[in-house]
């Protein structure tokens, strides 16, 4: 840090010595004091170093490079594992701006502190007070002396997820679509990895509408993004107590019973919507109906792919997946949205005050005051920031209400699926996604405080008074 020189006269005479002492420490570059602030500025580098790799001219197929718009767009997506595309990733990028892709979604899945946890603890095998508080932000652990074991637990279980699904998507590839080993391999690793961590970019250009009817490429990447929309403390207090669910946290309880509902759901709705839609589901047999449906139901958990063209699906199917998307995956996971545990929250304050209960209470347990205004705040600030992007989306492009804010919803929840409007969007409204997809990766919580200079505590109450509701 920068010292400033400051003259001191020794004596006070006019002849005094004067002799020199370091000032103040300097202002002028600001010092990152919450864990949340170093986790913000973590994810903007890591945009910005892949930005830089994707504007190479090794990363584009084609001669040149790529643009500044489209790298940033690109690598926003993949750090924030969303999806969402510019330019059709399949053609547009080369062998190793497919190897960037795939290394910035595993940087992203895992979580910049988490990813530079692994590496002091590789290097000087301990960690230190900081570092601690640091990865308690990014994996939402409740406390800083189990942090050393949930960052080597992340990586073991994300690895061993996407080790297995890997493993059946390349066997597939390579017995029943005639790809060489080394393709094979490499295909498998790429839709394994962006399956797990809820990313959803594919190696070709229509996503896995060539495989809408395959349950050996279907079904390993939706269980793998199920997987990584429950969490991480979810994952493993299953593995810790695979038999004892009356053991089992409370969260882990709304997570599963809030990501089932949700499953059943979407799943149903989907395919009800879809069933005779001849654009979609309706020349399928029903076994591949039931198939697509169960996969497009599962993708809004939050992953990007597609089996079905969702371009072609009517907009009462575009409404009911804004309502998947926005809720999301389980806290401390790859998924995004507001979360099923916050959406739950909210149903159980609803449903307490319904019945005139004076505490909310969940699973046997009662749930705090200062949890369900968290959980009030990230709804409310989520609602806000979808309802003026959609807003802007339909003053400065022609596009409807509909497609407007599956799009935004899509970039907020860092789902990634379109209605194909992206790449033909104004500069001004791609920046936009850019925005909320990082936004909604961190989440309106951890952005706000990272922004907030100060914490202030009120030392006294106002007097009370109750407005009139209703």
């Amino acid at each position: 840090m920068r010292r400033i020189a400051v003259p001191v006269r020794a004596g006070g005479g006019p002849s005094a010595v004067v002799k020199w002492r370091p000032g103040p420490p300097s202002r002028l570059l600001p010092r990152l004091r919450h864990p949340a602030q170093v986790v913000v500025v973590a994810f903007a580098v890591a945009i910005a170093l892949g930005t830089a790799l994707l504007m190479l001219p090794a990363a584009k197929a084609g001669p040149g490079g790529a643009g500044v718009l489209e790298a940033l767009f690109t690598a926003t997506s993949t750090v924030c594992v969303t999806g969402l595309v510019v330019v059709d990733t399949a053609v547009y990028w080369s062998g190793f701006g497919h190897v960037v892709i795939l290394g910035l979604v595993q940087i992203g899945g895992f979580g910049i502190m988490t990813s530079a946890s692994v590496l002091v603890l590789l290097v000087s095998h301990r960690m230190g007070l900081r570092a601690r508080m640091t990865a308690a932000t990014e994996t939402k652990t409740l406390g800083l002396g189990d942090i050393r074991a949930v960052v080597t637990g992340v990586v073991k279980a994300s690895l061993l997820i996407e080790a297995l699904t890997a493993l059946v998507l390349t066997l597939r590839f390579a017995t029943a679509y005639g790809e060489s080993w080394p393709r094979a391999v490499w295909l498998g690793v790429f839709h394994g990895v962006s399956a797990f961590n809820n990313a959803g970019f594919a190696l070709y250009s229509d996503s896995l509408m060539s495989f809408v009817t395959d349950p050996w490429i279907c079904v390993p990447v939706a269980l793998a993004i199920i997987a990584g929309g429950l969490g991480f403390p979810v994952l493993f207090e299953l593995r810790r107590r695979p038999r004892r669910p009356r053991g089992w946290s409370t969260h882990t309880k709304i997570a599963l019973c809030g990501t089932g509902a949700f499953l059943l759901g979407g799943c149903a709705f989907v395919t009800a919507v879809e069933w005779t839609n001849p654009a979609t589901m309706g020349p399928l047999d029903v076994p591949g109906k039931l198939l697509a449906g169960f996969f497009q139901g599962v993708i809004p958990r939050t992953a990007g792919f597609s089996s079905v063209d969702i371009a072609a699906m009517r907009p009462v199917s575009w409404l009911g997946m804004d309502v998947l998307m926005f809720v999301g995956g389980s806290s401390a996971g790859t998924a995004g949205g507001i979360k099923v545990t916050t959406f739950a929250v909210l149903f159980f304050v609803l449903y307490a005050d319904i019945r005139g209960e004076g505490s909310v209470n969940a699973f046997g347990r009662r749930l705090s005051a200062p949890l369900q205004r968290q959980a009030l705040t990230v709804a409310l600030l989520s609602v806000a920031a979808v309802v003026v992007s959609t807003v802007a989306f339909m003053i400065f492009s022609d596009h409807g209400l509909d497609r407007s804010l599956f799009e935004v919803v899509s970039a907020f929840s860092t789902t990634g699926m379109s209605t194909g409007i992206t790449a033909h969007l104004p500069v001004g409204l791609q920046v936009l996604l850019i925005a909320l997809m990082f936004v909604g990766r961190l989440g309106p919580i951890t952005v706000a405080s990272a922004l907030a200079l100060r914490r202030r505590v009120r030392l006294y109450d106002l007097p009370e008074e109750r407005p009139v509701i209703g």
